[in-house]
């Protein structure tokens, strides 16, 4: 990272305002440097091994991992329904799953153990809320097991609103809310239906408020939120508004191969 990259570092709430590493490590993600970011993670853990933040956020970099592996955060994959609602082609790559799902369970697991002392603890509620998030995510487009996956996107979301009522600020816990929100919703008729009856429902518009909110504020999963929602307005049609979060990714992160693809194909659709 570049000293104004670490000097502009946010510190956007308390809860993680001790935590310039993980941001920094993050950030990283964003350039598809995992195994530097990794590193950051795995130091984190060492100096603090009851924070369950470092754990979820080496879950995050195996997750980012996979997801560049099979394309998942392109064009390409959000206008194709078969992958966007029926995750990707081929099989995941087998040692990372298991990286990605043991750092995931220890994330869980000291996360639950903070709140057996404190059920309204932040960092603990935020770990949680990330970590189901993902693995809801995980499940859906890498493993395919869209059952699990819908466990774990209602466990997510309860996670996120007990976040929300005790720190509104720390809107990272928008990003899981936001993401089931607008899948669910992307879904057939028949199996928004079965959803429906089992007491699960989603939104577009809700989910792409929240995902809106997480993009602006979001201290660790802000650009996650925003290549999303981009994403997800190029399926909506609404390619300038897209054009215009893809141009903001590219001015934060010039460097980032990431943003710079996205944004080209974007820029493919609709010329200036």
């Amino acid at each position: 990272m570049t000293r104004r990259e670490l000097f502009l570092l946010p510190f956007a709430y308390a809860v993680a305002a001790d935590a310039p590493a993980l941001v920094a490590g993050f950030r990283l993600l964003y350039h598809l440097r995992f195994t530097e970011a990794r590193a950051i993670f795995l130091a984190w853990q060492r100096d603090h091994p009851s924070d369950p933040l470092g754990f979820v956020s080496e879950a995050a970099s195996h997750l980012f991992e996979e997801f560049e592996r099979h394309g998942v955060l392109s064009t390409e994959f959000f206008l194709d329904d078969d992958l966007l609602l029926g995750g990707i082609k081929g099989t995941a790559d087998a040692a990372r799953t298991k990286a990605f799902e043991q750092a995931n369970d220890k994330a869980r697991a000291l996360g639950d153990a903070v709140l057996k002392r404190n059920d309204r603890e932040p960092n603990a509620l935020l770990a949680l809320t990330l970590a189901t998030g993902m693995r809801a995510d995980y499940a859906a487009l890498i493993t395919k097991q869209q059952f699990e996956s819908l466990g774990q996107i209602r466990a997510a979301e309860s996670f996120g609103r007990r976040l929300l009522s005790v720190a509104p600020k720390v809107t990272d816990g928008y990003v899981a809310l936001g993401a089931a929100n607008y899948i669910l919703a992307s879904l057939p008729a028949y199996k928004r239906a079965i959803l429906w009856f089992g007491g699960m429902q989603g939104s577009k518009e809700r989910g792409m408020d929240q995902l809106a909110q997480a993009a602006r504020d979001g201290l660790y999963l802000g650009p996650y939120a925003k290549i999303f929602l981009a994403l997800a307005l190029v399926r909506e049609k609404r390619v300038a508004d897209a054009r215009r979060l893809m141009n903001e990714l590219t001015a934060e992160f010039p460097d980032s191969p990431l943003f710079a693809r996205e944004q080209a194909k974007i820029e493919r659709i609709v010329p200036r």
